[in-house]
């Protein structure tokens, strides 16, 4: 079926356009605009409600929340999930939560006992005979489910009755996230903080690599150096310009890069190749401890005074050690093909709110929620993950919550550098002076196309 949704008739103020240049500022700020977005977006798409990770045995048990909405997980078996509305139909008490397990794989209400299996199935009320003139069935509180996928190592959800088919709407990516290994890759660490701007702005900060010379100086020196330098009349040749933007049906859409990038293997001047590629990757390290690992620089310094065959590269030969060292290990790596090998350092986009940030066999993934229906104000996650050796079990993924985005010790470089942004993106669209912002036609195309595909849902 569409994606697109009925809506009943409403207003639809000019502060609320998708235009072909930009956005205007009132889906940022617009507390009416929430609501809209929690009834009909919200309510109306697959959306990434866990990681398998965070359910790993039979009756483990995760509770994922969006708006007033609140859904609990429950791993069945090793190939079973399922969602429930996250209530008891007695007297409505929510059933979990956080995340934990249930003892004896009974669910069990803390108010007045009643109990069910994992599969949803009432197994016991207290007095039963005293409800509905002692006609009630257990058949009657059965737990009520929520549509449920997994897909790649997520765990899916949606709300309507009659949902997209899943298969539909993650059909532009699927290959994607099949090539690199998605599935396979498992809890390193994962942190969750509340942000005070909008879930959108939020999102938008790392769909686009435009920001990389400004606000991550250290990773792209000459760009920022020009930015930040006296000579405002030049021009110069960034890195965002190395990489390449597509967008997709559904709203998806990803970037990956070029032939410049720090995968490459290249060094400028004297400097030694195999050290210019380790320092790089080291800041990556250094600055966010994902999808580069310190594991990896030690495999890059590993090539010095190797010499490399003809016909090969520096990234090439990396890539070789990399690949090699993954199968003695019995650890899972992305396919060898030349579109997941270019993903690397590059992103996808699942709307509305998941971002897929793979390189060298680790995938770091952010997730984004509106906090409630306040529009200021959103719950940002990160996600660090990697493959793991066949003799190694992945750990159970906890989230570590955080409150301070400015302390080094919760938040290390490069995501500092990014929060730094997001609060003062939500200010100054509040000002009066901020009716619309402007994107970049090829830069910022996929933030454009998010919102179009909003608007299939939200306009009437």
């Amino acid at each position: 079926m569409s994606n697109l949704i009925d809506t009943q008739e409403i207003e639809w103020p000019d502060s609320w356009l998708t235009l072909d240049h930009g956005i205007r500022s009132g889906r940022y700020t617009d507390p009416e605009f929430a609501k809209l977005e929690h009834e009909k977006l919200w309510l109306n798409v697959w959306q990434m409600a866990a990681r398998l990770d965070e359910i790993p045995k039979r009756g483990d048990h995760t509770v994922y929340e969006i708006g007033n909405q609140s859904v609990l997980l429950v791993r069945i078996d090793e190939d079973t999930v399922k969602a429930y509305h996250n209530f008891c139909p007695h007297r409505g008490t929510a059933l979990a939560e956080c995340s934990g397990h249930f003892e004896k794989n009974r669910i069990i209400c803390p108010f007045h006992g009643w109990r069910w299996d994992l599969e949803g199935q009432s197994q016991y009320i207290l007095e039963q005979d005293n409800f509905r003139g002692g006609e009630l069935q257990k058949s009657d509180v059965a737990l009520r489910e929520v549509n449920l996928e997994i897909f790649a190592g997520f765990i899916f959800i949606h709300f309507a009755k009659e949902p997209q088919p899943f298969d539909e709407y993650i059909a532009p990516v699927r290959d994607l996230l099949d090539g690199l290994a998605v599935k396979d890759m498992h809890h390193y660490w994962w942190k969750e903080v509340t942000a005070p701007a909008n879930w959108k702005v939020a999102v938008e900060a790392f769909l686009e690599g435009y920001h990389v010379p400004a606000t991550h100086p250290q990773l792209e020196k000459p760009g920022a150096d020009f930015i930040y330098g006296d000579d405002v009349t030049g021009d110069i040749s960034y890195a965002h310009d190395n990489h390449f933007y597509e967008t997709f049906d559904n709203g998806h859409g990803r970037f990956y890069g070029g032939p410049n990038t720090p995968m490459a293997g290249k060094a400028q001047g004297a400097v030694d190749p195999v050290d210019a590629m380790a320092n790089r990757l080291n800041m990556l390290v250094e600055g966010m401890d994902a999808m580069v690992l310190k594991e990896d620089v030690e495999l890059v310094r590993s090539l010095k005074g190797k010499p490399i065959p003809e016909g090969s590269s520096l990234g090439g030969e990396y890539v070789k050690a990399l690949y090699s060292t993954a199968a003695e290990q019995g650890r899972p790596m992305p396919k060898l093909e030349k579109d997941i090998l270019d993903m690397w350092g590059g992103e996808i986009f699942i709307f509305p709110n998941l971002l897929v940030l793979p390189q060298a066999g680790n995938v770091m993934m952010y997730r984004v929620r509106p906090d409630g229906f306040n529009p200021d104000s959103c719950v940002f996650e990160i996600f660090s993950t990697k493959s793991y050796p066949a003799d190694v079990e992945p750990p159970r993924a906890e989230v570590q919550p955080m409150n301070d985005v400015t302390d080094p010790e919760q938040f290390l470089q490069i995501p500092r550098q990014d929060f730094a942004n997001i609060p003062r993106i939500q200010k100054g669209l509040k000002t009066q002076g901020c009716r619309q912002i402007w994107l970049a036609n090829y830069y910022e195309k996929i933030i454009l196309n998010m919102h179009q595909e909003m608007d299939k849902y939200l306009k009437p």
